[in-house]
């Protein structure tokens, strides 16, 4: 996206939260930022195009914020969960989203209440697979009912403790709440065996969204195992274990996987050929190569 068009859609952005979206016109927006009518549909079709590329544009930056926050971390640390809702919570308070969205949620418009429902069933998916490595494969059945119940319940309390206390309660506190609350839930349904909603449903809901195919899946898995038992003896343990964990998650959590980012790691656990105890591992990294090429191909025929 080029500067000026960025610029447009910041001028926006600040027109919508003081005007509303519905009182700001297109030409409000020509004025303010200098450009002309023909520019302007150059660069968006209508002004519901230009809100959806700016939640876009805000929730692809929070998604790459979202994943650094698991780089070398353990994808089970439910306190890397926190501070991860804790982020989506602030990013949407910084760019006052909310009251965006519930002026497009009243206002009838078919085009974005769609893309808002999608917005929120991406949301009902993130969650659902961050529980599934929180709480395990063998909890999964119940977890897309969790994530919906979790996502409720922090909203409504978001909702009523602001009633209450206004901003005197921090996110941190509400979140932390909300997130001990859906442990215990986990825990409770999954003994009972009680499920409302097959997780299977989401593809269904979400049929754009990137499907990494189940052979795909297991081939990256057992080259990341593969190379980590070779790994072992090296000095670097840590560091190229932090790198392989970073490649499985981008691949497989990532709507949109950063390619380079994932190439400059494979480039890192090159350098690991200098240890002698790790030469027996150059061929399973040849055929992770292999295998990230074809996810990342696979990817991008799937498109958004």
């Amino acid at each position: 996206m080029n500067n000026r068009k960025q610029r447009v859609i910041a001028i926006a952005h600040q027109l919508f939260v003081e005007k509303g979206f519905q009182a700001t016109s297109i030409q409000d927006i020509l004025d303010y930022s200098g450009i002309s009518k023909g520019t302007f549909y150059n660069y968006f079709s209508s002004k519901n195009e230009l809100l959806i590329e700016l939640i876009k544009s805000i929730y692809k930056q929070l998604k790459i914020d979202r994943n650094e926050l698991l780089i070398g971390q353990n994808h089970a640390d439910i306190g890397i969960f926190i501070k991860q809702v804790e982020l989506h919570l602030k990013t949407n308070r910084a760019n006052k989203l909310l009251s965006l969205f519930e002026e497009v949620m009243i206002s009838n418009d078919p085009e974005l209440k769609e893309f808002l429902k999608q917005n929120q069933l991406r949301n009902v998916q993130w969650a659902f697979r961050r529980f599934t490595d929180i709480f395990g494969e063998e909890k999964k059945p119940y977890l897309l009912d969790c994530a919906i119940m979790f996502i409720g319940m922090l909203q409504q309390n978001l909702k009523f403790n602001s009633m209450a206390f206004g901003s005197r309660l921090g996110i941190h506190e509400i979140v932390r709440y909300s997130v001990e609350r859906i442990v215990k839930i986990v825990q409770e349904v999954s003994e009972a065996d009680d499920q409302l909603l097959d997780p299977s449903l989401l593809e269904q809901w979400l049929p754009g969204c990137v499907k990494t195919n189940n052979e795909f899946q297991q081939r990256l898995r057992h080259s990341i195992h593969t190379l980590k038992k070779a790994i072992h003896q090296t000095i670097d343990k840590p560091k190229y274990y932090e790198l392989l964990d970073f490649i499985e998650e981008e691949l497989l959590q990532s709507k949109e996987p950063r390619g380079f980012l994932i190439e400059s790691a494979l480039n890192s656990l090159k350098g690991a050929a200098d240890y002698d105890k790790f030469k027996a591992g150059m061929a399973e990294l040849k055929r992770l190569e292999e295998t990230v090429a074809a996810i990342l191909s696979h990817s991008s025929n799937q498109g958004d």
